[in-house]
């Protein structure tokens, strides 16, 4: 671990209500940086805004934003309150999965629900945030991505589209903002065990548990320590890509799993 003390920067994460957003806030929390927290659902947000306080001290401003509004997240970003206004890291983690329909018989309204957040949410927050760091001739854009991002499996077509998306937008960034002093990662895990199972069946606790059964996956916290790894890094180091499997896990089609 390099640098730890980001004391004075300013940090936002979207999807920071639960899992991997949630634990990055924390880590950040941890290193003395002033934390925007995004989401949708406010109470958590309220919930996390005061655990933060009271064990870090940490200078923390909440904004309830849907990333998949254009019109949300360009109107609130645009008025953020002055000293909040100069952010230094973006942690695009917001995403999400509906269903494993086959694509022949998939739902186009989930298809637009992951297109929206996924793809469209990444752009219109980073369309918002990435001309004040070039103005200021610095920054780090850090966008979780995923695996299913170089692979595809059955029933996963639309969300890997999706991460094959971010991909290709996170190198895009890379080359366009080459000589501008801002840094570009993208973190790319294997299963983690977050609500993305049980948002993906609806609610469905048995399904959503059958995914990570017999297997030990990833944790939240495991992928925060690998953002603020790239966040602490020296000036003149970007980490462009890091890709993070479970020991249990080789591609997303193949999992080895425990017999009970």
């Amino acid at each position: 671990m390099y640098q730890s003390d980001l004391s004075g920067k300013i940090c936002l994460i979207t999807g920071a209500s639960s899992g991997i957003g949630y634990e990055s806030a924390i880590a950040f929390a941890k290193t003395k940086a002033k934390l925007i927290l995004c989401a949708r659902r406010e109470e958590r947000l309220n919930e996390l805004a005061s655990k933060l306080q009271k064990e870090y001290q940490a200078d923390v401003f909440i904004l309830v934003l849907d990333v998949s509004k254009s019109d949300d997240v360009l109107e609130k970003l645009k008025n953020l309150p002055k000293d909040w206004q100069e952010i230094d890291i973006l942690l695009n983690n917001a995403g999400m999965a509906r269903t494993k329909d086959t694509l022949h018989e998939g739902n186009p309204a989930d298809w637009d629900e992951m297109i929206d957040t996924n793809i469209k949410g990444v752009l219109l927050v980073s369309r918002a945030i990435i001309p004040g760091m070039v103005e200021r001739q610095r920054g780090h854009v850090i966008n979780v991505g995923s695996v299913s991002g170089e692979e595809v499996y059955p029933g996963g077509g639309v969300y890997c589209a999706t991460k094959h998306a971010l991909r290709a937008i996170t190198k895009g960034f890379c080359m366009e903002l080459l000589g501008k002093n801002i840094r570009v990662t993208s973190i790319n895990p294997g299963a983690v065990e977050t609500e993305f199972s049980l948002m993906r069946y609806r609610g469905d606790i048995e399904k959503a548990a059958a995914v990570y059964q017999g297997m030990t996956p990833l944790s939240p916290k495991d992928i925060a320590e690998a953002i603020l790894y790239a966040a602490t890094c020296p000036a003149h180091v970007n980490i462009a890509e890091i890709k993070i499997m479970p020991t249990d896990q080789a591609s997303v089609g193949m999992t080895h799993r425990k017999r009970s």
